[in-house]
């Protein structure tokens, strides 16, 4: 608890990532201390009632909690951020999940002195395996980088890089989500033309994806080293990794992050 009483966390924003960092956190520690904070009120009505947390307006959600995390879309940053310059102060921390924005561009909106630590978060902490990547502001000390990694912690696993390698972050672990998402829907895809139901189709393909993920993530062994296990000489594994080289996938695969990345930078520049 902070020295004028403020305690707790309050989410600012009710949208994707606001809401599974929301009902990862009340899974792992339930709901005391948390409030929302979400400017459509019927958005606001749905997580109070769903969650079982207040929902509040910005002003008391700043003057309840000690650390604000704001789980608004990039575009909607500014415009947050100048209502916000009046209720907060070096006794805040700030936690933003905003993607490409800045540290710098949050701090020159706020009060002089206030912490703020910049967080990329992905979706499957809906599900407790998020990947979320930290980086301290200039105000930001030690004390809040842990405070903001346990807090994260509670759905995932959690890095700490300089900012500098934050658009980066973006590109891979906050969209990639989405690539593998793609790639399952078009195995499933796959599946249902060599004529198996949708249903079996999705169910081999998702275990799979989740039985590779173990792998990779337990074995310690290089993603080359998992395939060749799987590629034998002639077999059915090389004519299909022969067509993904043939199609050119591995560089789509990177472009996409490389435009995934130049978004984040643009995302982060001021509209100003």
């Amino acid at each position: 608890m902070s020295a004028d009483g403020r305690r707790g966390l309050a989410i600012v924003g009710g949208g994707k990532i606001g809401e599974a960092l929301l009902s990862g956190l009340i899974r792992r520690g339930g709901t005391d201390g948390i409030l929302v904070c979400e400017r459509s009120p019927e958005r606001a009505t749905q997580l109070a009632e769903r969650y079982g947390v207040p929902s509040v307006d910005l002003g008391e959600a700043a003057a309840r909690a000690r650390v604000l995390l704001l789980a608004v879309k990039p575009q909607d940053i500014d415009v947050l951020l100048e209502r916000l310059a009046g209720f907060v102060d070096e006794g805040h921390l700030i936690v933003s999940v905003a993607a490409g924005v800045p540290t710098a561009r949050i701090e020159a909106a706020l009060p002089a002195g206030v912490p703020v630590v910049r967080v990329m978060p992905n979706t499957p902490a809906l599900v407790d395996e998020g990947m979320s990547v930290l980086s301290a502001g200039a105000h930001a000390a030690e004390a809040d980088l842990d405070e903001a990694e346990a807090l994260l912690a509670a759905v995932g696993r959690v890095r700490r890089v300089p900012e500098s390698q934050q658009d980066a972050v973006t590109a891979l672990s906050g969209s990639g989500p989405a690539y593998f998402f793609f790639l399952v829907e078009a195995m499933i895809d796959a599946g249902i033309l060599l004529g198996l139901p949708r249903t079996l189709a999705a169910d081999l393909i998702v275990q799979t994806a989740l039985g590779a993920a173990v792998m990779l993530r337990d074995t310690g062994e290089h993603p080359v080293q998992l395939r060749e296990a799987v590629t034998s000489p002639g077999g059915t594994t090389i004519a299909a990794i022969r067509e993904l080289e043939r199609h050119g996938v591995r560089a789509a695969l990177i472009a996409a992050i490389e435009a995934a990345h130049d978004r984040s930078v643009e995302l982060g520049k001021s509209e100003s």
